[in-house]
């Protein structure tokens, strides 16, 4: 979720000094990053499963950032740069998303969640007797 809320003021950096067309496109793609991570990072928190969706297209984006970043890069320090992002921040948090999106599921069956309000931890209905139960 932090990797989400970091992208925001960089929206607004690039935004600001890119060239409208080139803006366009980058804010899109970092916004779609953020969204992703954000809405990640709160289902985790939730320990939600439907995390793994969020967290799956978090590692798809993250992985054509880097390589439109790459692909892009001028020759020096541009590419320098490029590289840096890639192999320190990018495709880092791209695997970790992909075990989050794929590993999510076995990590919850060991630790189940607590039952929902109003059942008991064996699924029944607190207050249901079971069938041919008599009240003595």
């Amino acid at each position: 979720m932090g990797a989400g809320l970091a992208l925001l003021p960089w929206l607004g950096y690039l935004a600001g000094t890119l060239p409208p067309v080139e803006a366009a496109g980058w804010v899109t793609l970092d916004t779609l990053e953020a969204a992703a991570l954000l809405t990640a990072g709160t289902r985790v928190l939730r320990q939600d499963r439907a995390c793994r969706v969020p967290a799956a297209a978090s590692a798809a984006l993250l992985v054509a950032d880097a390589c439109i970043d790459l692909a892009t890069a001028s020759p020096g320090a541009e590419r320098t740069a490029a590289v840096v992002m890639a192999a320190l921040a990018e495709l880092p948090l791209a695997a970790l998303c992909l075990m989050l999106a794929t590993s999510f599921r076995r990590t919850l069956r060991r630790q189940p969640l607590a039952p929902p309000a109003g059942q008991a931890e064996g699924g029944e209905p607190i207050g249901r007797r079971a069938p041919g139960h008599v009240q003595t």
